[in-house]
């Protein structure tokens, strides 16, 4: 049965991440239309993290309602965006692995934006 979300987070795109991709992230979550919600941050996205105050604010939200949030530490790394991510609370580490785990766990649904 699949029942966990992974919602893999790669654009750059403030407008799609502020109206859709984290507003879905937090009412799934809260709604529990999910029984597990997973954000991770990957690529651009990640620059957009942290210049956009909006998104900042939303990802608490989303963090205090109880989504994991990661990010992918090799980007992070990239754009040298790791210590400003940290501080946000959000945990910074190597996600191929991980990710790769959600793909191949049958009770989890990825998406990608």
């Amino acid at each position: 049965m699949i029942d966990k979300l992974t919602i893999l987070w790669a654009t750059e795109d403030e407008e799609t991440a502020l109206n859709m991709l984290l507003m879905y992230t937090l009412k799934a979550n809260t709604n529990k239309w999910w029984k597990e919600c997973n954000l991770i941050t990957w690529g651009p996205s990640n620059k957009l993290l942290c210049s956009s105050k909006e998104v900042q604010d939303l990802v608490q939200d989303i963090r205090k309602e109880g989504v994991n949030v990661m990010a992918c530490q090799r980007c992070a790394e990239r754009y040298g965006l790791v210590d400003q991510i940290k501080e946000m609370g959000i945990e910074v580490k190597l996600m191929g692995e991980p990710l790769t785990a959600y793909l191949q766990d049958e009770s989890y649904r990825v998406i990608s934006l």
